[in-house]
């Protein structure tokens, strides 16, 4: 069997060179010969239309956050292409129309001083909320710059008027006080030649940085090692509970936190794999991995909560308020002012329970009390987001579903009984009559049972003729939830197809005992998992491989670059995006080497068992494979875009049919606004309906 790459010879090394002439106008050709194919007629611009429609809509509910009395909101549109941050009041925002104020337009800003500008978020500086700290990217590249905005005059804050200003690098800067700030950023070389940024490209320093000084005057905080994964520092702005800590990445699932207290930088003394954090007099540690203290272990995936003076002060007397079952895992948990909403996931679906700590006066270890919040949606996901945890105790709601447009309500969970109160809801962008959403089991290689969702025709002929595209992700502790997509409803549902979600391990839905399971040398399970959906699709006669695709992105892409290359017989058709697809070299590109305890790493005896789901590496030139897209953006500085171009072109030389698109702008979400996202999602749409719905 012939091997078209092999580690020692690659031959399309040159496509590494982001911003080179040779590898540029490759990437043109390409782009021609996927617009050529995929975009040139007019169906494929009413799909782009259609898709555009749906995220320019003025019926979106505008995605909001409470600072200072006033809702604040990003907005893109037609319009405004690059957003609009602008805010309204609440009275105004329970309007259908509320009435906004624009505080900082991106588009005329980008304009004006000619660059991309691409939104990256905003924090405000509590507790007055007259300034805030503003991310803006060139392109949508993960590397980003901190701007100081007046929010009273709409105006960006000049350094040379005493405004905070970062310069390009990927970091950030974080609120001590109204004249300081945590900085982490490239500093660049220390006197002694040490880079000041980790081996994944992150800051490695963090420092305290005051208004009017030079960036260069900055006192450092803490340094780590070039091989830890990030540092950073906040501070927590609880009326009576100010505290400062700094936070050591040293790797994906291995971190310190240290506490600047009056005396000096303490540990908190929590495992490397357990997530901690501390709001008001009260420690909440998730757990990865089972701990052993106080005479008791506890399991992995269990949230466990101690009064911080008395766990730092040597006290082990933990409480756990939630611990994992066979069929629940820990989704997430939102304090309020006075309370803790736990959102727990049953079988991939919602359930939200309402903790409430006991008072100060209270033994350690007491219960906390806890209650059920009812109407829980099945098949549906619920988010749940505080309105401001420092001073109230409502909660923003979401609800959204694969069939049932997102909703929007406020609930107040200080209030026993209290029913959310409907604010907002999204418009229903297609037509679901007659669809159906359910949820099904595959048995896995070694015997697990894999949960998946199902999207498509309540009628749908058992003779496995309906187009169906299978979309999966299984990685670092992500789990995949319903949600509505106007997109997908009308690119491909209302068209006839079925839309099926794999949760296949290496994901977060049964906690990180799923996740773990696919991790390093057992990465193999997660795709025996989704090889294991896709043949459940034919048994139960919902597809047949000639009609069945898939889709996936970033580690969904070497997921999908798996599937192409280990099972191409189940497969029509497969879109690649934003992927890993060189397992060899992808520690030595961009943030690649952050990703090494997910994956392990290539330069040492792991390149035993990465060799077996590198896709590049897989290829031979005797085997025939589905016809795949690739998609990429050349701004993309998370996953390098040489591995789709490397891919494609050795796929090319093959003889294969492949179809390759890489956006200029966008960084690793793709594309950098709606009209290019349009673009990106009509070419994928369009390449799966020509593949697929022929017979």
């Amino acid at each position: 069997m012939g091997v078209t790459t092999t580690p020692s010879d690659d031959p399309y090394r040159w496509l590494e060179d982001v911003d080179g002439e040779r590898a540029l106008a490759w990437v043109r050709e390409r782009n021609a010969h996927a617009e050529s194919v995929l975009a040139a007629d007019d169906d494929a611009r009413h799909l782009e239309a259609e898709i555009l429609a749906v995220l320019d809509s003025p019926e979106k509910i505008p995605d909001v956050s409470w600072i200072g009395g006033r809702l604040y909101n990003l907005w893109r549109d037609e319009e405004h292409p690059r957003g609009l941050f602008r805010r309204t009041t609440p009275a105004s925002y329970r309007t259908e129309h509320p009435v906004w104020e624009t505080v900082l337009d991106l588009d005329a800003l980008a304009s004006a001083e000619g660059e991309s500008w691409v939104w990256h978020g905003a924090s405000v500086l509590r507790p007055h909320h007259r300034r805030a700290l503003v991310d803006l990217s060139r392109g949508g590249s993960d590397a980003d710059v901190t701007r100081e905005l007046d929010l009273e005059t709409g105006e960006l804050v000049a350094p040379e008027d005493g405004g905070f200003y970062r310069p390009e690098a990927k970091g950030g800067l974080s609120w001590v006080d109204e004249d300081a700030v945590f900085v982490a950023t490239d500093f660049g070389p220390e006197p002694d030649g040490t880079p000041t940024v980790t081996e994944s490209g992150y800051p490695r320093v963090v420092k305290r940085w005051r208004r009017g000084t030079p960036l260069a005057d900055a006192e450092t905080v803490y340094a780590g090692e070039t091989s830890d994964l990030y540092i950073s520092a906040y501070r927590t702005h609880d009326p009576g509970f100010e505290r400062e800590f700094v936070s050591r990445a040293l790797a994906f699932y291995r971190a310190e936190l240290y506490w600047l207290s009056p005396g000096g930088l303490v540990l908190v003394d929590v495992p490397e794999s357990a997530e901690a954090a501390v709001r008001r007099e009260w420690l909440l540690v998730e757990l990865r991995d089972p701990w052993e203290t106080g005479g008791r272990t506890y399991a992995a995936g269990s949230l466990l909560a101690a009064r911080f003076d008395d766990f730092m002060a040597g006290s082990r007397d933990l409480t756990a308020l939630f611990e994992p079952t066979p069929t629940t895992s820990l989704a997430g948990a939102t304090w309020t002012r006075h309370h803790l909403v736990v959102n727990v996931l049953e079988d991939v679906v919602n359930r939200l329970h309402v903790l409430t700590p006991p008072g100060a006066d209270a033994p350690a270890g007491q219960a906390w009390d806890r209650r059920d919040v009812a109407g829980q949606v099945e098949l549906a996901t619920t988010g749940v987001r505080a309105v401001d945890a420092v001073e109230r105790d409502d909660v923003w709601l979401t609800t959204t579903g694969y069939l049932t447009p997102t909703t929007l309500a406020l609930l107040d969970v200080a209030a026993p009984g209290a029913a959310p109160e409907p604010l907002k809801a999204m418009p229903s962008f297609f037509d679901t009559a007659g669809l159906t959403a359910s949820q099904h089991f595959a048995t896995s290689a070694d015997g697990t049972r894999v949960p998946y969702f199902q999207v498509g025709r309540r009628d749908l002929p058992a003779d496995g003729t309906a187009p169906t595209l299978l979309y999966g992700y299984g990685g670092f502790e992500i789990s995949l939830t319903p949600g509505y997509s106007g997109t997908l409803g009308r690119a491909w549902l209302a068209r006839g197809g079925v839309y099926v979600v794999a949760n296949i391990r290496g994901g977060g839905e049964y906690g990180p005992a799923w996740h773990q399971a696919a991790l390093r040398e057992n990465r193999h399970r997660a795709y025996e998992d989704f090889a294991a959906v896709a043949r459940d699709l034919v048994d139960r006669g919902v597809t047949t491989p000639d009609h069945l695709g898939v889709q996936g992105g970033s580690n969904g892409g070497l997921l999908t670059g798996n599937m192409l290359t280990q099972h191409p017989e189940l497969f029509g058709a497969v879109v690649v995006q934003v992927p890993l697809l060189d397992m060899k070299r992808y520690t030595h590109l961009l943030a690649g080497a952050s990703w090494a305890a997910e994956y392990g790493d290539p330069d040492t005896d792991d390149w035993e068992f990465l060799r077996t789901f590198s896709p590049y590496h897989l290829l031979r030139d005797d085997v025939s494979y589905p016809p795949v897209l690739f998609t990429t953006s050349t701004r993309d500085d998370r996953v390098h875009p040489g591995h789709a171009r490397k891919m494609a072109a050795a796929m090319l030389a093959a003889g294969h049919d492949v179809t390759s698109y890489e956006n200029i702008e966008g960084g690793h979400g793709g594309a950098a606004t709606n009209a290019q996202a349009a673009h990106m999602a009509a070419l994928a749409y369009r390449f799966l309906h020509d593949r697929l719905a022929q017979d």
